[in-house]
């Protein structure tokens, strides 16, 4: 394998090449491997843009009671403090991750936790929607 070989290689042309063409912002020890080129940037901006808007779509000709997850848990609230009983036979607790992955996934799309900018996932509303359920379901068994 010649590739433990060719990193020091690589990284030596990248130092010859940046000597000579007078860079001098470059700070010694971090990679530049996963530097990627403008045009790489730019097309990655456009699929990125692409899959943004795609998944604005996704949801647009569902009902909003069904696409919103609080409303989704007010539903399953309701059901519970009316018939218990259902509720628990219907192993609601085991059916909701499932329910709600597909809708938290559209919203997690353009979260990046590498940015400067991000939101905590405690701090966004899915997850306060889930968290005010689940506070409710603990009030209630108790």
């Amino acid at each position: 394998d010649n590739s433990s070989e060719l990193i020091p290689n690589c990284r030596a042309c990248r130092r010859q090449a940046r000597e000579q063409s007078g860079e001098g912002d470059h700070h010694e020890g971090l990679s530049s491997d996963e530097e990627l080129t403008p045009t790489e940037l730019e097309e990655f901006q456009k699929s990125k843009d692409n899959v943004l808007e795609d998944s604005r779509k996704i949801f647009e000709d569902v009902h909003a009671d069904f696409c919103d997850i609080r409303k989704i848990l007010l539903k399953f609230q309701e059901w519970k403090e009316k018939f218990p009983d259902s509720y628990c036979d219907a192993y609601i607790s085991f059916c909701l991750p499932k329910l709600l992955n597909p809708l938290i996934r559209v919203q997690l799309i353009s979260w990046n936790p590498l940015e400067q900018t991000f939101t905590e996932l405690e701090e966004m509303p899915w997850f306060k929607a889930i968290e005010e359920f689940s506070d409710a379901g603990n009030v209630s068994e108790s």
